[in-house]
C-alpha cells in the first residue's frame, strides 16, 4: 500500500535534475569498485521511513532538496547469498537488513517492489544507516534480471547462494578486468580528489560572498551617517554664516544717534 501511494505521489514529485557540467557517467565496473557494499537480496516487506530527517542520501548539488521531501521509505530484505566479494558489510546468507532511504530523488530513483530480488549497491552513513550507494549519481538498485546477472558476474562474485540461485558463477574474464579496475579506481580518486578540491572553493566562495554582503551593509551604514553629518554640518554652518551676516550688517549699519531737541532749547 506504501509503495502504491509512493508511486501515485513520485509521478508529479521530482525537481529538476541538476548535475555538475563536468559530470559524466562511469561504467557499471568503475561503480562496482567504488561501492561500499554489494548484495544480492529480496525484498521481503517494505515500511514508512521512520528516520526521514536523519538521513542524508539527497544530491549535494540540490540544497532545497530534503530528505524528509523525497518520498523516502525503508525495506527489509534477505540476502540470497553472501556478500560480494570485496564488500565492507560482512554479512552471511540468510541475514536480514534493514534498507533505508529508499525512495525517489530528482536524479535518481531508488525503489523496490516487495518479494522481488535485487542486486543493491550500499553504503553505511555515519549514523550507521544502510542506504543505497549511488556512486556517481547513477543507479544503485539493481532488478534480478538474466541481463544483470550476465553483466555482474563478470564483475564481482557472490557465495553460498541460497534456494539454487546461481548468481555466484565465475566467469573467465573477471581476472582479466583487474587491470583496468585498477585503473578506474586510480582515474576515479583523481576525480573525487578534484571534486572535493571543487567543494572547498565553493565552501571559500560562499564564504566570502557572506563577508561581501556584510561589508556591503556597513558601508551603507557608513554612507547613511556620512550623510546626516553633512546634513548637520551644513545646517551648522547655515547657522554660523547667519550669525556672522548679522554682526557684519549691525557693524555698517549702526543705530541712529537721537538729540532731544527740547535740551538743546534750554
Amino acid at each position: 500500500m506504501h509503495l502504491a501511494l509512493l508511486l501515485t505521489l513520485g509521478v508529479g514529485f521530482a525537481f529538476a535534475c541538476q548535475l555538475p557540467s563536468e559530470w559524466r557517467p562511469l561504467s557499471e565496473g568503475c561503480r562496482v569498485e567504488l561501492a561500499e557494499i554489494i548484495v544480492y537480496a529480496k525484498v521481503l516487506a517494505i515500511h514508512e521511513e521512520p528516520y526521514a530527517s536523519s538521513l542524508y542520501n539527497y544530491l549535494p548539488y540540490l540544497k532545497h532538496e530534503r530528505a524528509e521531501d523525497a518520498l523516502l521509505y525503508a525495506a527489509e530484505v534477505e540476502l540470497l547469498c553472501d556478500q560480494a566479494w570485496g564488500s565492507m558489510l560482512e554479512v552471511p546468507a540468510g541475514s536480514r537488513l534493514n534498507l533505508t532511504g529508499l525512495g525517489y530523488f530528482s536524479c535518481q530513483s531508488h525503489t523496490v517492489m516487495e518479494n522481488n530480488s535485487y542486486i543493491f549497491f550500499l553504503r553505511m552513513d555515519e549514523n550507521y544507516n544502510i542506504l543505497p550507494h549511488g556512486v556517481n549519481f547513477q543507479d544503485a538498485i539493481f532488478p534480478d534480471t538474466l541481463e544483470n546477472r550476465r553483466l555482474f558476474s563478470s564483475l564481482f562474485q557472490f557465495s553460498n547462494c541460497s534456494g539454487g540461485q546461481t548468481m555466484h558463477n565465475f566467469n573467465s574474464d573477471w581476472e582479466s578486468q583487474e587491470d583496468s579496475r585498477l585503473l578506474c579506481s586510480s582515474v576515479q580518486k583523481v576525480l573525487f580528489e578534484e571534486e572535493e578540491r571543487v567543494g572547498q572553493l565553493e565552501e571559500r566562495v560562499a564564504e566570502l560572498e557572506r563577508k561581501n554582503e556584510q561589508l556591503k551593509e556597513r558601508v551603507g551604514k557608513l554612507r547613511h551617517s556620512l550623510r546626516k553629518a553633512r546634513k548637520v554640518s551644513r545646517r551648522a554652518e547655515r547657522e554660523v554664516d547667519s550669525e556672522s551676516l548679522k554682526r557684519v550688517v549691525f557693524k555698517t549699519n549702526p543705530k541712529p544717534f537721537h538729540v532731544d531737541i527740547n535740551i538743546m532749547k534750554h
